[in-house]
């Protein structure tokens, strides 16, 4: 039986506009919860919308509306982008309800009987924007580190959560429970934190300063603490206080958090579940963030990119294919244009849409559009069987280690070993010469793209559904065999245009006083050129061309393909396992057809040709050569 999954993102401040940081954790959280439905789990995936607070209170003062009503208005902006986004939740909460309400007050009711809360006066530095007072020592350059702007000197009388009361509790369930902060270098970071005396946190605010908030139960002039608020809506959704089944059932989740609300997710909110008498969530997992440049996307910062821009501009399955491929999870990562295009060229438009396209032609030309059937296979369909079962067990755990990005490159590696197979055979010379073999070729290839669109349907919902449609099989699971032979491809539209680049024109060069050298450039633009070691770890000729090689090279984690004319002097089991020097900034290029994404190094004299390599054992690859 496999066991329950309940998975949520962190639940958004509804004043701001939904930006690429919210898309990239909701689809992630999407896409694991469509993993772990794959696999046959019941899943429970929680999003949702923070309310309260004094941000809120003031701009919706500012626009002449009430609270409720200015909340009422922003959440569209992310219901309507998570539908977009092809976002599956199961729940989606807001703080706003009577539901959370309700469990909010009995937990601090839980809490304030247990003697945990207390009453005293506070003088603090208080960040509007955060909706928080911080220490001292959580300051960067005397400014708030999430925002960079100055903080308010605030003093209340308020009630204070004895928070320092569990302080060596925390540490000890830390310490004893590895995958509870993930990944391991977040939870160093708490457990440094923790190595000074924990404060006890302010969990109220009078009404006569803000009057937007959940009333405590035991002093009508007070509200609740943005903090002891948002955070309980993750047991308020799977029915804690309101259905005890469906909260044993589902509970401990699975938290998905930004770094920068690792603090409140691994300090404040165990601290607040020990008090209560809550068993912990399985994880609480910090990934980073994406970057414009070398700065975080911020909206104070006036970088955020939005994600309704690159929808529009290029569709929904591309964004998130790039979103979850191109991010170490718990690493920032940046984003720009130029690499999104390069990723959509290279693994959709190239590898998985081009295997699509190649497939479906094949059979409508030569089989009127019929998958054929086929009773005996040789030794080469039974190792792409061999492959594709190895992929699926490969891919499963790389999800469950978290790993997404890996994950996809073992579907994508799966899907470029298809495409050599189909070199390998050249179904389309076999049609000619021997009918069956070319059956065998097209149908073994046309399974093995079944089980990849299923791998990918987590990441890319639609055009995956439209790839298991063509073939007309939707619902028959990563089992190898089911491809329902004798049925007709239904017609379909290029899955994976390919994006052009346009080049702007050059302008007229500036004349210059200094003569003209043949073959010199400047020191500047030399500086351009960017020189990486890279790891050989597969070759194959190409064919009908005697000079080329198709290489698979590793930079660093990065996998790439290139294209290098040196099949006269090199055999492809000569260059595996070599150190190279490519040119790893160029633009992708195709050679016969085969996307090239960068460029070797190598020393000619004459008919000679010398690769330019180095001792494996003194390098890695991805280092830059200077």
């Amino acid at each position: 039986m496999t066991p329950n999954y309940f998975i949520t993102t962190p639940i958004y401040y509804v004043n701001g506009k939904p930006h690429i940081g919210h898309a990239y954790t909701t689809i992630l959280a999407d896409v694991l919860a469509r993993y772990r439905r794959l696999s046959g789990h019941d899943v429970f995936f929680l999003t949702g919308l923070d309310e309260h607070g004094l941000n809120i209170q003031r701009t919706a003062y500012k626009r002449g509306v009430t609270p409720q009503q200015h909340c009422d208005e922003m959440a569209p902006r992310f219901i309507n982008l998570w539908e977009k986004l092809h976002i599956k939740y199961d729940d989606f909460i807001r703080t706003t309800e009577t539901r959370h309400k309700r469990v909010v007050q009995n937990i601090l009711q839980e809490v304030n009987d247990k003697g945990d809360i207390y009453f005293d006066e506070y003088t603090g530095l208080y960040c509007v924007g955060c909706e928080r007072f911080y220490t001292e020592k959580e300051l960067v350059d005397g400014k708030c580190p999430q925002h960079n702007t100055p903080l308010e000197t605030v003093a209340d009388k308020n009630y204070f959560f004895k928070m320092s009361k569990y302080q060596q509790q925390l540490i000890d369930y830390i310490n004893d429970n590895p995958d509870f902060i993930q990944p391991k270098h977040r939870k160093n970071e708490i457990l440094g934190f923790l190595r000074q005396p924990l404060e006890d946190l302010c969990i109220s605010r009078p009404k006569s300063r803000l009057n937007w908030g959940i009333e405590l139960p035991f002093d009508k002039e007070y509200v609740t603490y943005v903090w002891f608020d948002a955070l309980i809506n993750y047991v308020t959704a799977p029915g804690y206080a309101s259905d005890e089944k469906s909260f044993k059932k589902w509970w401990p989740a699975i938290h998905l958090i930004g770094k920068d609300i690792l603090m409140t997710h691994a300090v404040y909110w165990p601290t607040m579940l020990f008090s209560a008498g809550i068993p912990q969530p399985k994880t609480i997992f910090a990934h980073g963030w994406w970057l414009s440049g070398e700065s975080k996307m911020s909206k104070s910062l006036g970088n955020v990119i939005n994600p309704l821009d690159l929808i529009d501009e290029y569709g929904v399955d591309p964004l998130r294919y790039y979103l979850m491929r191109g991010m170490v999870l718990g690493q920032d990562a940046s984003f720009t244009p130029e690499s999104f295009i390069k990723r959509y060229n290279s693994d959709l438009a190239n590898d998985f849409g081009n295997l699509f396209s190649r497939i479906s032609n094949l059979i409508n030309k030569n089989f009127g559009g019929i998958i054929p059937s086929v009773e005996n296979f040789t030794g080469d369909e039974k190792k792409v069987q061999d492959e594709s079962e190895i992929t699926i067990v490969r891919v499963n755990e790389l999800i469950n280690e978290m790993r997404i990005n890996d994950g996809i490159e073992e579907i994508l590696q799966f899907v470029r070993s298809i495409n050599r197979y189909m070199e390998q055979q050249a179904p389309w010379k076999l049609v000619k010469t021997d009918k069956p073999a070319a059956e065998r070729v097209l149908y073994t290839a046309a399974e093995a793209l079944r089980i990849s669109a299923l791998l990918l349907h987590p990441v890319m919902p639609n055009r995956t559904k439209t790839v298991l449609d063509v073939l007309g099989n939707t619902n028959d699971g990563l089992i190898w065999g089911k491809l329902n032979t004798g049925t007709k491809l239904k017609d379909h539209e290029l899955l994976f245009p390919r994006i052009k680049i346009e080049k702007p024109k050059e302008n007229e060069p500036k004349k210059s006083k200094k003569p003209i050298v043949e073959n010199v450039i400047s020191y500047e633009d030399f500086e351009k050129v960017e020189l990486k070691t890279a790891l050989v770890s597969e070759g194959e000729r190409v064919e009908g061309a005697d000079r080329l090689l198709k290489l698979q090279i590793e930079i660093g984690e990065e996998k790439r393909q290139i294209v290098a004319g040196v099949a006269e002097h090199y055999s492809p089991e000569e260059l595996v396992g070599k150190m190279i020097i490519v040119v790893a900034n160029l633009e992708p290029v195709e050679i016969r057809g085969i996307e090239s994404n960068g460029m070797l190094l190598a020393a000619k004299k004459g008919k000679e040709l010398t690769l330019v390599t180095i001792d494996s054992s003194a390098v890695k690859s991805g280092m830059r050569i200077f």
